[in-house]
């Protein structure tokens, strides 16, 4: 069975509205296909990856290949979701590349101890982001090999 672009959804973990609008503009723009989901902070990760609540539906809501994560956000941040995600013996192999606007040392060092695959930073110029999420979906999506989540 060959697995299209389409069959992988990215979870994008995201609490600013322009950001959430740039990124998903970013990926239409690109041409790229994937189903995007969007939540604003670590607790509705945590519900869209149970399949909790308004999550319930896994047709709907399944289970995500990638996660954009921001690390400042209210409630729950980045850094509280990842220490959650990378205990949970079913979800702990989840790609997660951070996408957040720091540029600190101990942010990004934090980042990679809690289980980050990758860091980058968001970018002013709207090129720049669509140059990103191009070389995000070339080799997150396409050329690298991805964990079984649930076997």
């Amino acid at each position: 069975m060959q697995i299209k672009s389409e069959d992988y959804t990215i979870l994008i973990v995201e609490d600013n509205p322009d950001d959430v609008l740039l990124i998903e503009r970013a990926f239409h723009q690109c041409g790229i296909i994937n189903p995007l989901r969007f939540v604003q902070n670590g607790e509705e990760a945590i519900a869209y990856l149970k399949g909790e609540g308004r999550f319930g539906d896994r047709a709907e809501n399944p289970l995500p290949v990638l996660i954009l994560l921001d690390l400042k956000m209210p409630r729950m941040d980045g850094f509280e979701f990842l220490t959650w995600l990378r205990n949970e013996p079913e979800l702990k192999k989840l790609v997660v590349v951070v996408l957040t606007s720091s540029r600190e040392n101990p942010d990004i060092n934090r980042a990679y101890e809690l289980g980050a695959n990758s860091y980058l930073v968001k970018p002013v110029q709207f090129e720049e982001l669509m140059r990103i999420v191009r070389e995000l979906h070339l080799y997150w999506l396409i050329l690298n090999e991805h964990p079984r989540v649930r076997e």
